[in-house]
């Protein structure tokens, strides 16, 4: 197993909480997690057919059998458990004595936001940062490679061929999860549309233009993007709402979760095709964003990650608002420096006005370099289990 990030983080939510729920997309290392983290629980699986019906027909007599510490697998099969904990964990006055890990974001779950509120921690994991899986790195890995093989723990855990792996992976969710999330007709139209989300990345989220091509409306559309997101397939990158006197887009940008997935949707079979994609631009986008959303769930913090364009097109592809202050960052696949590289961050800085913290380049290149326009980061930078640092809040240094 490599070490997660998250581990020191869920530890000290342990002591606080009589509930941790560990929830992201399945298959990132939820329960590897828990039980190295909860070591000694009892581990229990929602997915088994006996325990499930136990728990449904006994909810109570099911929790009452549980005489110490317990994982949950798989805990959103079973709903109504979560209204039986509330009790369970007031009666024994225990902190960290309940784990549950689900494939389905709890966030969006009634049951447990409102039958356990205060008594439980929710922790979002997602697959390996760069930093995680970097002691499987190869020494002369390459951006296709690991744009094209994704992060998720099994590919660094096991003899598999990502291309293998990640249609598998798409099989068993299309026909698992979705329908345990909603009972859709048409597999094959919804096949069709997360191919259409994956060649969308990085671009305005457009669910007139998604509804157009897929022949369905646009309630069926929302739908849709609301399963990808419950299960965390994509995600939705918001625009951040500070105009500076101008008129702003109001619509999301599409990533997904992982880029080994986008890149299986996409048809892409090999890192070499990656070289000359169309979309190579918006999967290293999708990368760099990503390394961003993990290191705050890994620290137990929400995402302050936010794009910024005005109805004209200037724009900037990430805004890290850290207590109100906006740290803009531009992030280009290429691999050459040069200073047009830094025209959006100039038009933002002019907008933004002095005092603004410095503007940031991530590239696709091997150096970091400061440079006069500002600091170019080399993708390279997020093996290192302490790159984030360089992003924190700062001044606009001369």
């Amino acid at each position: 197993m490599l070490p997660r990030l998250a581990a020191e983080k869920i530890k000290t939510l342990r002591q606080g909480f009589p509930i941790v729920a560990i929830t992201g997309p399945r298959q990132s290392g939820k329960t590897t997690l828990a039980q190295a983290c909860f070591d000694g629980y009892e581990y229990l699986n929602l997915e088994d057919l006996d325990l499930r019906e136990e728990a449904e027909n006994d909810p109570r007599g099911f929790l009452a059998r549980r005489k110490s510490g317990f994982i949950l697998d798989e805990a959103q099969r079973v709903p109504a458990l979560f209204s039986y904990l509330q009790g369970y964990v007031d009666q024994r006055r225990e902190m960290g004595q309940v784990v549950l890990t689900g494939s389905q974001n709890f966030l969006l779950l009634e049951s447990i936001t409102q039958s356990l509120a205060g008594r439980v921690a929710l922790f979002e994991l997602l697959p390996l940062s760069t930093a995680e899986a970097a002691p499987k790195l190869p020494k002369d890995l390459s951006l296709g490679s690991l744009i094209f093989q994704g992060l998720y723990p099994a590919l660094y855990d096991r003899p598999l061929a990502a291309a293998d792996w990640h249609s598998r992976y798409l099989q068993t969710y299309i026909e698992r999860d979705v329908r345990q999330i909603k009972n859709i007709s048409n597999l094959k139209t919804f096949q069709r549309f997360l191919k259409l989300c994956a060649g969308r990345i990085g671009q305005l989220l457009n669910t007139n233009s998604l509804a157009g091509d897929l022949g369905v409306d646009i309630k069926t559309v929302q739908s849709w993007l609301n399963i990808l997101e419950a299960s965390y397939i994509i995600f939705r990158l918001p625009p951040h709402h500070q105009n500076f006197r101008k008129r702003l887009v109001k619509q999301h940008k599409l990533y997904f979760t992982d880029t080994g997935i986008a890149a299986s949707l996409l048809g892409i079979e090999t890192p070499a095709q990656l070289e000359t994609h169309f979309l190579r631009g918006g999967l290293f986008e999708n990368y760099v964003i990503l390394e961003f959303l993990k290191q705050r769930y890994n620290a137990g913090r929400p995402s302050n990650l936010y794009f910024w364009r005005d109805h004209v097109g200037n724009e900037v592809d990430l805004l890290l608002d850290q207590a109100g202050t906006l740290t803009p960052i531009e992030i280009k696949s290429g691999a050459t420096l040069s200073t047009s590289l830094y025209d959006s961050l100039k038009r933002f800085a002019h907008i933004a006005g002095s005092g603004a913290p410095r503007g940031h380049l991530i590239y696709g290149g091997d150096r970091s370099v400061g440079r006069q326009e500002g600091p170019a980061h080399s993708w390279r930078r997020f093996k290192q289990t302490d790159w984030h640092q360089s992003f924190s809040k700062q001044p606009n240094d001369p």
